[in-house]
C-alpha cells in the first residue's frame, strides 16, 4: 500500500455551491461589512476627527499665537491675511519674518486671548 491511500478523498459533490462564478455566503457578508465597521471607527471616524480639530484650529488663528509648522520652526503670528491667500506673517527671530501657509501649522503653543472691546 502507498502513502496515498490513508488520505481521505474529498468529492466535489460535497460542496454546495458547485457553479462557477463567484458566491458569497452570508457569513462572509456578514465578516466582510464587520471588518470596514471595524477600519471605519478605528481608522476613517478618527482621522475625520483630527481634520476638523485642525481646521477649526486654523480658523481661530489671530495675531500673537506662537505656533510650529509642519517643518519645525517655530515663531510668532504677526499679521493673518483675510483675503483669499491663505497665509499668515510668522516672526521667527527679531525683524525676521516669512510667509505661511495655514495648513502648514501644526500646532499653536501659547494661544492669544482675543481683545476685549
Amino acid at each position: 500500500m502507498g502513502a496515498g491511500h490513508n488520505v481521505p478523498q474529498v468529492s466535489k459533490a460535497q460542496t454546495p455551491h458547485d457553479q462557477k462564478g463567484w458566491n458569497m455566503r452570508a457569513e462572509d457578508l456578514i465578516m466582510l461589512l464587520l471588518i470596514f465597521a471595524i477600519m471605519y471607527f478605528l481608522l476613517i471616524r478618527p482621522q475625520q476627527k483630527k481634520l476638523k480639530q485642525h481646521a477649526t484650529m486654523l480658523e481661530g488663528l489671530r495675531r500673537g499665537d506662537q505656533i510650529i509648522t509642519q517643518g519645525g520652526v517655530v515663531g510668532k503670528i504677526v499679521k493673518v491675511k483675510e483675503d483669499d491667500s491663505n497665509e499668515v506673517e510668522v516672526e521667527i527671530a527679531k525683524d525676521v519674518k516669512v510667509r505661511v501657509v495655514k495648513s502648514t501649522i501644526a500646532t499653536v503653543i501659547n494661544k492669544t486671548e482675543p481683545a476685549k472691546t
